[in-house]
């Protein structure tokens, strides 16, 4: 059998469709984002550190952002320099840390949110509010698969 035969059109792939749909989306993200000197990345971070009422560890952080291990560490490390993260030695184990927001960190947040949710409305005006919720429960439920 050839081997072409066997494998589903590039253009058919879902992981190449994810990324282009990623891609288009970020482009409404990245200038905001830019503006604030932040990378995507460091954005997940915050984010996710932000809907957390608790200081996360760095694999919860890790797990939550999909980011790998050495990025994360830079992505801290940075962050922490910049004043936006506080680390603290973990209470039930003093060879991990724990990471949360500083002030200057829910400040940033509280300035990006909006902006962010300006983004996400436009998103709403051109694909459809009903049609952007349907799309994030599909993409719940293949995530569940």
């Amino acid at each position: 059998m050839n081997r072409e035969q066997q494998m589903r059109g590039f253009d058919e792939s879902l992981p190449m469709a994810l990324l282009r749909a990623r891609e288009s989306t970020m482009r409404l993200f990245r200038p905001m984002l830019a503006e604030h000197d932040l990378t995507e990345q460091q954005w997940r971070v915050i984010r996710a550190l932000a809907a957390n009422d608790l200081p996360m560890d760095v694999g919860e952080i890790a797990e939550a952002t999909f980011l790998l291990g050495p990025s994360l560490s830079r992505i801290l490390a940075n962050l922490t320099d910049r004043g936006l993260l506080i680390r603290n030695p973990a209470p039930h184990d003093q060879r991990r840390s724990v990471v949360q927001l500083s002030t200057a960190g829910h400040d940033l947040f509280s300035v990006i949110a909006p902006d962010s949710e300006e983004r996400y409305a436009q998103l709403e005006a051109s694909f459809g509010a009903d049609r952007l919720s349907d799309l994030l429960g599909l993409l719940r439920e293949l995530e569940k698969s």
